[in-house]
């Protein structure tokens, strides 16, 4: 496949979570367009098979590559754990998750920490990503001495995709079920396993009494933006665009199911007006 400079890059979630994975995409690489495409009729994928992440994340590329990028970001930990690896040599551009640049700062920072948790570190995520062990076996690549203890959360997710917010009392007291058993483990690292969870982070670190020398969160979305730019610079493809408004490169949204919604809720994750999505049908699935 031919590949512009001035190709977008195509970035895919189950939902809306990516577009924190897309804010720092937009502040590490502002030069590029942005086609992100978000499968709100089906989510949550936490709670499903594997076969049927793999199918749904097939598809969904699969109408990316129809806008013919020049690169793919899976910012969906389930996805990114259960069809990733499949996937990749299914597409002519390179695919990058988000699993295996979380693992890497998750490694780097627990290698740094003093004390306390040592190289212990917790992990949150959506039941299916939990399940596939797949950042244990990330973190176990890295640095085999590193101990991950994972614990899902499946009610997370619905709860940031209908717009409660962090002070919420149910996220509150949701959080401290979840979260309190980490604090009897002294871990020292906690990986929010999932492009959702920095919506709460401070409710999180709250929970957590992280901050100062406590425990330390891991968000992927930066790390996977720095990926992005290392594999750009790799192709030669970094778009040459001013990148500064009014010219900034536009951010197109595509959703298969409630644009309203989807246009509500945005702006939370991404700091910014997204304006109308673009609605994608079943059929136009099934290219």
């Amino acid at each position: 496949m031919q590949m512009s400079v001035g190709a977008p890059l195509g970035v895919f979630d189950s939902g809306l979570g990516g577009l924190t994975v897309v804010k720092a995409l937009r502040v590490s690489l502002p030069q590029e367009s942005i086609a992100y495409f978000g499968d709100t009729a089906r989510l949550p994928y936490g709670t499903k098979s594997p076969a049927t992440v793999y199918q749904f994340t097939r598809q969904c590329l699969r109408f990316l590559m129809s806008l013919r990028p020049k690169l793919l970001v899976v910012a969906c930990n389930t996805a990114s754990a259960l069809a990733l690896a499949e996937l990749r040599g299914e597409f002519e551009v390179p695919i990058v998750g988000v699993l295996e640049p979380g693992a890497k700062a998750a490694v780097e920072v627990t290698r740094e920490k003093k004390g306390g948790g040592g190289k212990r570190g917790g992990l949150i995520a959506t039941e299916a990503t939990i399940a596939s062990n797949a950042y244990p076996a990330a973190i176990r690549r890295l640095d085999p001495q590193v101990q991950v203890i994972g614990r899902a959360c499946p009610l997370l997710v619905p709860m940031i995709e209908e717009g409660r917010e962090p002070t919420d009392v149910i996220v509150g007291l949701v959080l401290r079920e979840y979260l309190t058993p980490f604090l009897e483990l002294d871990i020292s690292t906690l990986i929010l396993g999932c492009t959702h969870y920095p919506l709460f982070a401070d409710a999180i670190a709250q929970t957590l009494g992280a901050g100062g020398g406590g425990v330390k969160l891991i968000d992927s979305a930066k790390q996977t933006a720095l990926v992005v730019r290392e594999q750009l610079d790799t192709m030669n493809a970094r778009s040459t665009s001013s990148g500064a408004p009014p010219t900034r490169p536009p951010l197109t949204c595509y959703v298969t199911d409630q644009g309203q919604r989807f246009e509500r809720l945005a702006s939370r994750f991404l700091g910014e007006s997204v304006g109308q999505p673009v609605w994608v049908t079943p059929e136009m699935l099934e290219l």
